[in-house]
């Protein structure tokens, strides 16, 4: 039997801490290894406990979830460790910035206890949990108002045409089977592209992929229709 995947809840209120425990620790493949009370906290325990899954709420005192997730996601001593981030505010700039600081996911605190449980199960199997149409339009909407980071392009540089091509078809919200479609290529041979992006462009996710290929400028908002015929 596989263990249960280890997530760390980051929330400032305990009742609402408390909520969580109850419900993760309610099905046998999820358990809570920690609670944190501020993102301070959390990127401390996250580095110490090594859990799977941060379970990240934005606001919280001192230094925020945002800047947390940050942190937890640029740690080489995190590399396995996701991060989701729950919230009560349905602000654009807060998806962005959580993405853009290596989150798997975003979703805000009235999701169904059914759908939080499915979604901690998602981020734990590598997934992105932010729906690709969604996050083209964040992305594009917000990816200029912000410098590129420095290494950005020098990743980039490494990346085969064959590979930008992919990375194109993925930053316009295309799946693997499309992508194999429209490049003539077999989903398996597709899935090997982007293995081989993630560990060029050191991305957690398919959604961390559309922030580099905005960023770097291969994507533009103009431009982010997906393919057809």
């Amino acid at each position: 039997m596989n263990r249960p995947v280890r997530i760390l809840v980051a929330d400032d209120q305990a009742l609402l801490r408390a909520g969580f425990r109850l419900l993760i620790d309610s099905v046998p493949d999820l358990t809570v290894v920690g609670e944190a009370v501020s993102g301070e906290q959390a990127v401390e325990l996250a580095l110490r406990l090594r859990p799977d899954i941060v379970l990240m709420d934005i606001r919280m005192p001192g230094t925020d979830g945002l800047e947390a997730t940050r942190r937890i996601c640029a740690d080489p001593d995190a590399v396995g460790t996701r991060v989701l981030v729950l919230t009560t505010f349905d602000l654009d700039e807060y998806v962005y910035a959580a993405l853009r600081g290596g989150a798997s996911g975003f979703l805000l605190k009235d999701i169904l206890p059914a759908d939080l449980l499915t979604a901690l199960r998602v981020v734990a199997a590598g997934d992105a949990l932010l729906a690709p149409a969604v996050t083209r339009r964040l992305i594009g909407e917000f990816a200029g108002r912000h410098e590129p980071r420095p290494h950005l392009a020098l990743d980039l540089a490494g990346v085969t045409p064959r590979e930008r091509e992919v990375l194109r078809l993925v930053a316009r919200g295309l799946p693997n089977p499309a992508i194999a479609e429209h490049l003539g290529l077999s989903v398996a041979t597709v899935k090997t592209h982007v293995r081989r992006l993630l560990a060029k462009l050191h991305a957690h996710d398919r959604a961390q992929m559309v922030v580099i290929a905005y960023e770097t400028g291969l994507v533009t908002a103009g431009g982010n229709r997906p393919p057809t015929g």
